[in-house]
């Protein structure tokens, strides 16, 4: 089955601009906001270490020292 939202792929990730809530802005042009006790290991990192996230292949995202990785679909399963 074809799901259409698998070609939405990350821009950017934000920790900053609304207290806390993580903003993600996405290729199609759309930015999400979640907040980040959605994501308790994420919750748990200090800023600082927030702010050293990667994408992977476009579609994922983890972190500096997570083992653990994301999707954009797990954002939009929460937005």
């Amino acid at each position: 089955m074809y799901d259409s939202r698998s070609n939405i792929r990350h821009k950017d990730l934000n920790f900053t601009a609304h207290r806390g809530k993580m903003v993600a802005r996405l290729t199609d042009g759309r930015e999400v906001i979640i907040p980040v006790s959605s994501f308790p290991d994420i919750q748990q990192m200090p800023v600082k270490e927030r702010n050293k996230w990667m994408v992977l292949d476009d579609q994922y995202f983890t972190f500096e020292n997570m083992t653990r990785v994301y999707s954009v679909l797990d954002l939009l399963k929460v937005a």
